[in-house]
């Protein structure tokens, strides 16, 4: 498979690696914008650049019917837009908060304890990140999608970075040092907690679930989420 890397920082690097290291040749290794001649006609792009430029990158693979799978968060205000852009163009989009398997079965833990959860006003929500202090976004694209998954099945109505209203989800950002991410979900009540949590050790799982998803996009059409390559 031909794969053309649109971001070429870290995690960029690291999805290079494993991707030859299962066989993928990378064809375009991209810091700057990508046109349809420096793209060098892959199989699928994988984009992880950051918020500013993304909506454009990704724009120009869809429009030259190239699948993209996209990590960079923090532009999915415009994220139905790029969808419409997907299927009108007859291509295949899959956008991932996270890639890694853990965090993926990680968001459906979340979603059953929210049902269960949603029956037992005494205990209040909350959500925690910690990042490394390089992260351009707050709250990351994790613990968003960790607040929409406990939405979706509770009273909760919106979620709200840091101080909340009785129907918003609080989410702490926090930024510190070089940590790849940790995210927590707490459910607290007067005399007790439960808590739910992941932890990752490094990017390697990030990039891992990246290369999977863009081995299974290919030939596809459509909008797709990790769920769908996992099977979830």
């Amino acid at each position: 498979m031909k794969i053309a890397l649109v971001g070429y920082g870290k995690m960029g690097k690291i999805i290079d690696e494993i991707s030859q290291n299962r066989g993928h040749e990378i064809v375009a290794r991209l810091r700057e914008t990508p046109t349809l001649e420096n793209l060098n006609n892959p199989d699928v792009v994988i984009e992880f650049s950051n918020p500013e430029v993304a909506f454009e990158n990704i724009k120009t693979c869809l429009e030259n019917k190239i699948p993209v799978i996209c990590g960079t968060t923090g532009w999915l205000d415009k994220k139905p837009e790029i969808e419409k852009i997907a299927l009108e163009n007859n291509t295949a989009f899959l956008y991932g908060s996270n890639f890694s398997l853990g965090v993926n079965l990680f968001f459906a833990l979340n979603e059953n304890l929210a049902k269960m959860m949603n029956k037992f006003s005494e205990y209040n929500c909350q959500l925690e990140e910690i990042h490394h202090i390089h992260k351009l976004d707050a709250p990351s694209g994790t613990a968003i999608s960790l607040a929409e998954g406990i939405i979706s099945n509770s009273s909760f109505e919106a979620w709200k970075l840091d101080e909340t209203k009785s129907k918003e989800l609080g989410i702490f950002a926090i930024r510190e040092d070089e940590v790849p991410g940790t995210h927590s979900v707490f459910y607290r009540s007067e005399v007790d907690e439960i808590e739910i949590k992941h932890t990752a050790y490094n990017r390697n799982g990030f990039a891992l679930g990246a290369v999977v998803a863009a081995e299974w996009i290919v030939d596809k059409k459509g909008v797709f989420a990790m769920k769908d390559v996992l099977g979830l």
